[in-house]
């Protein structure tokens, strides 16, 4: 009896202390996850404050006929039905589609080549054409936009030198010419995002195995091959990063369309975002504006989730 009593107080101590560090563990959790919020609650609050909490309201606002200053009138859907319906606000969806175009499909196939050139023959000044290839990243738009403004007038440099090589049949006042603003206008937002594709697709050529693109050429691939087998499939989260960037950028572009054009000549170049501008601060159909930009905010948020969705799939 001696014996056993120790071993069965020890069992029942034993017992008794078992489910004890669970529910420990379990008190613990919570504290934990309690102490993260309130890490966060900070950013968040600010993150609420200048972006949910407006974005939210200008969705409410979108339900009536306000002028920005008077009273507001219940409209419904009214305004969302003009948004699809209006030619003018249609026009403008159109057309920050089309940018899609010049802000991310051109830059990203630019980048995906230059990058591999200087990732493949890195020479002495590779830095500086880095340098040179971001420097529109660090300018202002706005500063941009008025660069290109004189770059592309009628009696600007681009059309001096048509002249100078004896095409000055082609010299035109670009930006105001009907057919050829857009395309313009878009080279501009391809010369701004091109730099940035090159040196984020260039940082994940960095990462990919050395060793693959040996195995390739012992495999006799050239390098095109190579392009296509190594580096591109190497690429696909850098690919999907700068398209995701830059389509949000094509979508969301004011600054250098509001400078260059203004939406000119007519409504040739006119984009959501300086038509939202011109009916608050012109037209003061306040809630007309609030239902394009919810519209648009729509339209950035499934092309995002299908771009992160193709991405998932393929990884």
């Amino acid at each position: 009896m001696t014996v056993i009593a120790p071993v069965e107080e020890s069992a029942a101590a034993a017992g008794s202390s078992a489910p004890a560090a669970p529910r420990a563990e379990r008190r613990a959790r919570p504290r934990r996850g309690w102490s993260a919020l309130v890490y966060v609650a900070p950013a968040f609050a600010v993150y609420s404050l200048f972006t949910v909490f407006p974005w939210a309201h200008s969705i409410w606002i979108s339900f009536w006929n306000w002028d920005g200053i008077g009273a507001a009138t219940w409209a419904g859907i009214e305004n969302y039905v003009a948004v699809f319906t209006d030619e003018q606000l249609t026009l403008a969806l159109r057309n920050g589609l089309g940018f899609i175009v010049f802000y991310t499909v051109i830059p990203v196939i630019l980048g995906v080549i230059l990058a591999a050139v200087i990732a493949a023959r890195p020479r002495r000044g590779s830095g500086i054409v880095r340098t040179v290839l971001f420097l529109p990243q660090i300018l202002p738009l706005v500063a941009v936009g008025v660069i290109w403004r004189y770059l592309y007038a009628a009696d600007g440099p681009i059309n001096q030198l048509l002249s100078a090589v004896g095409l000055g049949d082609v010299a035109r006042a670009w930006l105001g010419d009907f057919v050829w603003a857009y395309p313009a206008v878009g080279i501009v937002g391809t010369w701004v995002t091109t730099g940035l594709c090159v040196l984020l697709l260039l940082s994940g050529i960095q990462k990919i195995d050395p060793s693959l693109y040996e195995a390739a050429r012992l495999d006799r691939c050239g390098p095109v091959r190579q392009f296509w087998h190594v580096t591109v499939p190497g690429l696909r989260a850098e690919i999907l990063v700068a398209i995701t960037v830059t389509m949000i950028s094509a979508l969301a572009s004011f600054d250098i369309v509001y400078v260059t054009t203004g939406g000119g000549p007519g409504y040739q170049t006119i984009v959501p975002g300086v038509l939202i501008y011109q009916l608050v601060f012109t037209s003061n159909e306040v809630g007309v504006a609030c239902a394009l930009a919810t519209v648009l905010s729509a339209i950035i948020l499934i092309l995002v989730a299908v771009v992160r969705r193709f991405g998932t799939e393929k990884s």
